[in-house]
């Protein structure tokens, strides 16, 4: 008699087991017609939490500060420069690694002249080429004339330079 009694007591608890499985997965259900849905938790990230992170992987590579750079400008294959004034400046020659931080203007080549002639390098002047080309005579002589004025000539031949 006893073991009867034991059996039909776990026999009812595994029913009730099941009804409470049955209630937690009608709570939980993801969809279906009229079914309260399960709302998703949405991750806000804000951006000193990507600074952070950044920092955090920036310390891992090692990098060091460079101090006394005035200004950085990031030639474009379009002839725009971006240019940074005062950045902060960080290196890691291990890991092939460098960091500009600081507010970027994009500037048009033809604003930055003269005072960026010095750091110009071989690509550059292609691309100083090919704006000379697009710009109609008259608006180059007028954008070119502080090179002029410096003692740098430029030739015209059907408005390129050569």
């Amino acid at each position: 008699m006893h073991i009867n009694m034991c059996c039909l007591f776990q026999m009812k608890e595994t029913i009730m087991n099941q009804e409470k499985l049955a209630k937690l997965q009608a709570q939980v259900r993801i969809g279906g017609k009229g079914t309260a849905r399960r709302k998703k938790k949405v991750v806000h990230r804000t951006a000193t939490a990507d600074d952070k992170k950044l920092q955090f992987s920036l310390k891992k590579l090692g990098v060091n500060n460079i101090s006394g750079i005035e200004e950085v400008n990031m030639f474009t294959n379009q002839g725009t420069v971006i240019h940074f004034n005062n950045p902060k400046v960080q290196a890691s020659l291990a890991a092939n690694t460098f960091t500009i931080t600081g507010h970027a203007e994009t500037k048009q080549l033809t604003e930055m002249l003269p005072s960026i002639l010095n750091q110009l390098g071989a690509d550059s002047l292609t691309s100083l080429r090919r704006l000379a080309e697009a710009l109609p005579k008259q608006a180059f002589a007028d954008s070119f004339g502080p090179i002029q004025a410096l003692g740098i000539s430029l030739l015209y031949r059907s408005s390129y330079i050569c």
